[in-house]
């Protein structure tokens, strides 16, 4: 995998509390989740993030509750 110029940032900047090879190469989780037709820890709120489950459906009920 190539190196990332903003892993560093990225990295930095992560609230994923999952622990993975892939922390700060965000093209490369994307990707990975994508695939798994999942979605990234980092785009769920903090609490909802804890439970890891990236389930498209998990994902639309808790920015659904967020409304």
């Amino acid at each position: 995998m190539a190196d990332c110029p903003n892993q560093a940032q990225n990295r930095a900047s992560c609230t994923c509390t999952y622990s993975c090879s892939k922390r700060g190469l965000c093209c490369a989780c994307v990707a990975q989740h994508r695939a798994a037709g999942e979605v990234p820890g980092c785009f769920f709120p903090a609490q909802a993030e804890r439970t890891y489950d990236r389930s498209v459906a998990y994902f639309i009920q808790v920015m659904q509750d967020r409304l």
